[in-house]
């Protein structure tokens, strides 16, 4: 169940605020070993922390097994009673395209970032940056959460400066209020089942190929059908586009003004409304729900040490960002297992993975403070910021 959302869902209450740090040893490797953090106040109210658990490099072969490490922790802390700011989800310039971290922070003029949601990333696709899963941007839904059971959704309160991570779903629907006729809405600027609507927000042009799209006005109203699918979108339109069986059920339904409907419930079933404010992104696997590890457990190379990206909350309802880097002599990088704990030893009570890998990126104060897996920002679909 999500909490500390939006208007229609419950509101759980936050403590006071404090002097926030990460607290607590990190629980990696063997005990005992040696462990320094220096801690900079980036402006009032958010800290940057860095943490250097163990001394000497690994060995090449060893860095998924070794109990010596090191790891290299970064943890942005931001005190929303104390800071001038307020936490967001951004995309850059489009939603199809990507973008590195370092781009999405300058563009917003932001203090600090890390990358965010799991997008579609293979660069021989033609839209890489659109998410995989939930996202949800300045109150408007452009991404519905998926069925998949790793998802784990995080969802952001932006005039409260409030998070809450939970397990989202979503329905959608058109329907010809004169006729009576519906269809599923399968997916959000995404092509690849369904009905799916596109928005502005999607990019310079919908995406083409045969097929049926319609598009609609501010009203809802049908402006053009067309039988193939691709088009320029201005201001205030959106589409629908089907293929194949779909395509023609799309046409015949077209007429007139329809209503297009979206809704987003959590676990319990009740809605969670998007509205302006709201922002939210996708992760995989919750980490720590209420204090408590609950990270399942699995096999596999996404289980293994790598890079990790965390976005939680602790008691006080500080917000908590980190990154672990991975993959690297230098720095091994954590299994599922491990970034729960970290999550855990950090004071987390509500903690979730997003994206990691190469795209395990942290910037601030202009300057990317982690090393990238891949000894250099890797684009990505969007970033959690925290701006003025």
């Amino acid at each position: 169940m999500i909490h500390n959302l939006v208007a229609g869902v419950m509101l759980a209450a936050l403590a006071p605020a404090h002097p926030a740090a990460p607290v607590g040893t990190l629980p990696l490797g063997d005990a005992g070993l040696a462990e320094t953090r220096t801690v900079q106040t980036l402006e009032r109210g958010v800290t940057l922390t860095r943490i250097v658990r163990g001394t000497e490099p690994a060995a090449s072969g060893e860095i998924n097994t070794t109990a010596k490490g090191p790891w290299r922790v970064n943890v942005l802390t931001i005190d929303p009673d104390r800071a001038r700011g307020h936490l967001k989800a951004t995309y850059g310039a489009d939603l199809s395209r990507t973008e590195t971290v370092s781009d999405l922070v300058a563009a917003e003029s932001a203090v600090a970032g890390v990358n965010a949601s799991f997008f579609t990333f293979t660069a021989s696709q033609l839209y890489p940056g659109t998410p995989v899963g939930l996202g949800a941007y300045r109150g408007k839904l452009l991404s519905e959460p998926t069925t998949d059971v790793a998802e784990a959704d995080l969802v952001i309160d932006s005039r409260r400066n409030t998070m809450a991570v939970g397990k989202l779903s979503y329905e959608g629907t058109v329907v010809n209020p004169r006729t009576k006729a519906s269809l599923p809405i399968a997916q959000i600027n995404d092509p690849s089942a369904g009905v799916a609507e596109f928005t502005p927000e999607f990019g310079a042009r919908t995406p083409s190929g045969d097929g049926a799209e319609v598009v609609l006005d501010k009203r809802g109203c049908v402006v053009r059908v067309a039988a193939t699918r691709g088009t320029t979108l201005a201001k205030g339109q959106t589409s629908l586009q089907a293929s194949g069986e779909q395509a023609a059920a799309l046409t015949a339904l077209a007429g007139g003004c329809l209503n297009v409907k979206h809704r987003v419930t959590d676990a319990s079933g009740r809605r969670v409304a998007i509205e302006p404010g709201t922002y939210a992104v996708n992760g995989r696997y919750r980490l720590v729900e209420k204090g408590r590890i609950v990270v399942p457990d699995g096999t596999g190379s996404f289980f293994d040490r790598n890079p990790r990206t965390i976005a939680g909350t602790n008691r006080h309802g500080d917000l908590v960002l980190a990154t672990i880097d991975g993959r690297m002599t230098t720095s091994v990088g954590t299994t599922m297992d491990e970034t729960a704990e970290v999550a855990e030893a950090l004071g987390l009570r509500d903690a979730v993975n997003l994206d990691g890998g190469g795209s395990t990126t942290m910037v601030a104060g202009g300057a990317v403070v982690n090393t990238p897996s891949g000894g250099s920002q890797r684009p990505v679909g969007d970033a959690l910021v925290w701006d003025h």
